[in-house]
Parts: C-alpha cells; structure tokens; sequence
C-alpha cells in the first residue's frame, strides 16, 4: 500500500520481467509462455496452420543482425543431471533446410549450446532433439562437454550467424521435466479459523475486533501517496449492514481533521489480532470507479507509525523494516486486474516483488482474496488458485521481515497512484463478507516418522484440471480408480500430481502410497 510515486515506471519494468518466467516443458498454451527477441527478432503466438485448436509459438527475424535470437527465463532451471536431452518442434513455412541453436545460460555450470539442422520440406518437423551430452561451451566452440547442472534461462538462434529474414514455428520445447504448479503451497493451513469476523451483527463494526485508524501519518499533508481522503471513525463509512457485511464506504464531501480539509472521507481499519504465520481469506467485492484504491493488507505490529492500534506498545521499527504484505489491491492497474505485493528494506521502490491477476467483474462478483505465509514462502491465491509465490533464497531482515506477528488492515483510499478520480464520483463501497485467519502446527524434519494420512492434504477437491498432493512424507505412487473399484490413472516417481482434465465427472478415489503405507481418499472431478 505504501508505494513510493518515484518508483513505478521502475516497478513496472520488473513486472514486465517477472511475466516473462516460465517454467518447462513449454507448449504455448499458457498465456505467459513468452519468448524476448532481441537484434531486430520478434515474438508472438498463433494458432497452428495445420490444428486449429493448438497455440504455437511464432518467431521472426527481419535479417537486420546475423545473430537475431530469442530468450526466455525459467521457474524452475532445466536440470541437465535429470535429462541430458531437449525436443521441441520446428514448421518453416519455406522449403529450405536451417539450423536452430539451442543455449542455456544463468546456471551452476558454464554456458553451453547445441546445434540441430532442420531438414527441407518445410511444414512441421517434430522432435527435433538436442543432445548436451555432445555440447560444446559457448564461449569457445570448440570446447565439447558433456554439460550438467542446471541452468535458468534458454535463449535459442534460429538460423545464426546468417541475415536471413524469416518467421518460424515452435512448439513443444520439453526437457522430459513434467510441468508443476509454482505456486504450490508447502504448509496448507485448514482446520477452524483461530480468528474470524463475519460481520454477524449489523450496525457499528465491532470494536472488540477493530480499530479505526484516523490520525495521518503525515502531519500537515495526511496519507502516504498523495491520497485525497481522510480516513473518520464514522458509521457512515464503516459498518455492518443487515446482510451481514462490512461496508467501508468512500464519499465526496469536504471534511476538515487535524488542521488538513479534504474532499472525501473513508476508512482504514487495524484487527487487533496479530499472527505469525497461517492463511488469511478474506471475501469481497470490490468498487470500481476510477480513482478508488481498496486495499487488503497486512503490516508488521512492531511498525512506528502513530495512530496505528499497535505502535504505543510495539513501534520500534520504521517501514518497510516492519514487513508489508499487501494481500490484494484494486486501481494500480487495469479494471478487474488485482495486484499483490510485498514491501521489504530490499524491496520497498524500485525493486518491489509484486505480481497480479485478472479476475471477473470484481464489482459485482464476490472473490476470495488469500494469503498463505509459512516460514519459508508467502502465496497469493484468488478463490484458492495461486498466482504469485514470493521465497527468496537468502532470507535475512531485508528481504525477509516476515518472521514476526502481522496485523491485518481493511482500507478504501482515494486518488493517489490510483489516478485521477472520477468528476462524476459520488460514493464507492468495498463489501467484505468475512474476515478469517487460520493456523496450524508446521510439520517439521521429522515428518517421515508421522502417519501417512495426517501429513496428506489434497487440492483442489473438488478438481477439474489436475489434483496436487502435499505431504511431508516422500510419496511413491499415486492410483486413481472409480467407484467400481477400476484402476483408471497410475503415476509412479515425483507423484506430487495427477492430470483428471480428460476424465468425467464424478467420484473416484485417489490410493497414495508412501513406502509400503497407503491411504484413501475421495476425490470429485467437476
């Protein structure tokens, strides 16, 4: 919430950067399955001349450099200890024979290529194979290794070291790695909310559970970011209506505090519950008029920020050191685009770790805004799909603050770097349904030696695409059967997934096998 206006162009740029990381095998189903071309090349996606329901993607060289390539970071490295081999497909729309290099960059190991020659004919050539067993080192060709390691960037020429114009196709990029969810979730926390409102009696919002934050923090100019309310204490602009919601209300009106007139009052609330660790849900719709900023987020308790429900007994660090996690916000982007975010010392400007999603009609439509934090990675979910997963590898006050209590805040801020508000704007509410925060004990080192069923969490259930499987306990074997008892899927080594997109609905059951224990459970295909 508190980002600095100096920063965004820069912030935008590492976004940019950061929808360009994928993972393999690449299939260009994925809408972010995107290549960087650089010396003149292009890239986009298309549909398939000869199979019109399958993308591909699409790459040009206008024959400008001789050395035109194309570029892709990865989520998770190509491993070359795991697969020494990389396939993928090639379609010429000419006749003519050409070479595509395959290199892979940012790794354990220096960076080392591999060269393939497509044969004439054009139309599709299908598993076109590099082998990095027989690759020579890029920066002295004539080096050959047997590479290892693993490696996070694939860059690929098509047709190097020539000025030949052309566009090509690619598909099916596959290191025999099997794609996963890089938002799967280490600690899955369930069980009853050790926290809750769900805004059961109307009227006031409940002080028991609420504070309402009014000083500013800016003495003489009110809120960071050149926000244009005041925030008031008022039931006009928060309370709880008869349906059982909180409304946090935004309206116009000239409204003078602490020395300062503003045109337009909201409010900004603090839970007087503090955690560490655990899944915050939060239930919402949200306004959309142009210049209204709602906000779900969180702050570190220890934070020195007067006016806060915490800082006269814990504020002894300044922001960002406290820790920010901004749960879900709406106006920095597009309509019906939500963004999360997270402010550290390491990441508070320029470099802000932040990503988002595009969800349907956020006014309208109730979504569920989650946060899961355990102690090794934060995930942002909407209605419990993940979409951004924050673990950096060296985790130390400044890019990890997040090893103490955070308190949970609900706000609706005007103007800003939400924009210019509306002329026409009257009054905006962001509605929330509920509020809850749930715990559990961290599984440690020594789950091996639990029961295989209390360490076993499956989602989601029901499923429509594939189920993932978490468990502290190495997992050998998954079996899917139907009611009748009739093996239908089997997935041995690395079974932390099972693919259901092809089979009907209903209701199976899912047999895990850990070493020799195996357990049940049901399932339900959508």
């Amino acid at each position: 919430m508190k980002i600095n206006l100096n920063h965004l162009y820069l912030t935008f740029l590492a976004v940019i950067q950061l929808s360009f990381a994928q993972q393999m095998p690449i299939d260009f189903s994925d809408p972010l399955e995107n290549f960087s071309g650089f010396d003149g090349s292009g890239f986009s996606t298309r549909t398939d001349p000869n199979n019109a329901g399958n993308t591909v993607g699409q790459f040009y060289n206008d024959g400008s450099s001789s050395w035109q390539g194309f570029t892709i970071g990865l989520q998770r490295a190509i491993d070359l200890d795991f697969q020494k081999t990389i396939s993928l497909s090639f379609y010429g729309f000419d006749p003519n024979t050409h070479t595509i290099l395959l290199k892979l960059e940012d790794g354990e190991n220096a960076n080392v290529e591999v060269t393939q020659n497509v044969p004439s004919g054009g139309g599709w050539t299908t598993n076109i194979t590099f082998d990095f067993s027989n690759a020579v080192l890029s920066n002295d060709n004539s080096v050959t290794v047997n590479a290892s390691g693993s490696y996070n960037r694939l860059t690929l020429f098509i047709d190097g070291g020539a000025t030949i114009p052309g566009t090509y196709l690619l598909d099916d990029i596959d290191d025999g790695s099997e794609e996963t969810d890089p938002h799967e979730l280490d600690v899955i926390y369930g069980g009853d909310p050790v926290w809750e409102d769900n805004f059961d009696t109307p009227g006031a919002v409940n002080p028991t559970n609420w504070h309402h934050q009014t000083q500013v923090i800016i003495p003489g100019v009110g809120w960071a970011n050149n926000e244009e309310q005041h925030y008031t204490n008022r039931t006009v602009n928060s309370f709880v209506d008869n349906s059982g919601n909180l409304n946090i209300v935004a309206i116009k009106e000239p409204w003078p505090d602490q020395g300062l007139t503003k045109q337009y009052t909201s409010a900004r609330l603090n839970s007087k519950f503090a955690f560490t660790y655990g899944r915050v849900d939060v239930r919402a719709k949200l306004p959309s008029d142009n210049g209204t900023w709602p906000a779900i987020w969180t702050l570190g308790k220890n934070i020195y920020e007067p006016g806060t429900f915490w800082h006269s007994d814990y504020g002894t660090t300044s922001w960002p050191g406290c820790g920010e996690i901004d749960i879900m916000e709406h106006g920095l982007g597009a309509l019906n685009h939500v963004s999360s975010a997270l402010h550290t010392p390491s990441s508070s400007g320029a470099t802000v770790n932040t990503s988002g999603v595009n969800v349907s009609d956020v006014n309208a439509n109730y979504h569920i805004y989650s946060m899961n934090w355990s102690p090794n990675q934060i995930t942002f979910l909407v209605d419990g799909v993940g979409f951004y997963t924050y673990n950096p590898s060296d985790k130390n006050d400044s890019t990890w603050p997040f090893y103490e209590d955070q308190f949970i805040l609900l706000n609706l801020a005007m103007g800003g770097i939400s924009g210019a508000i509306d002329s026409n704007f009257t009054q905006a509410t962001m509605i929330v349904d509920y509020v809850r925060v749930y715990q559990e004990v961290v599984l440690s080192s020594t789950a091996k030696d639990l029961d295989l069923d209390s360490t076993l969490k499956l989602y989601p259930n029901p499923a429509t695409d594939k189920i993932y499987i978490s468990s502290k306990r190495p997992l050998s074997v998954l079996a899917l059967y139907d009611v009748y008892g009739k093996l239908i899927l089997k997935k041995e080594y690395n079974a932390n997934s099972i693919d259901v997109s092809q089979l009907n609905s209903g209701v199976y059951f899912l047999e895990v096998s850990s070493n020799s224990e195996k357990v049940v459970k049901k399932v339900i295909i959508n």
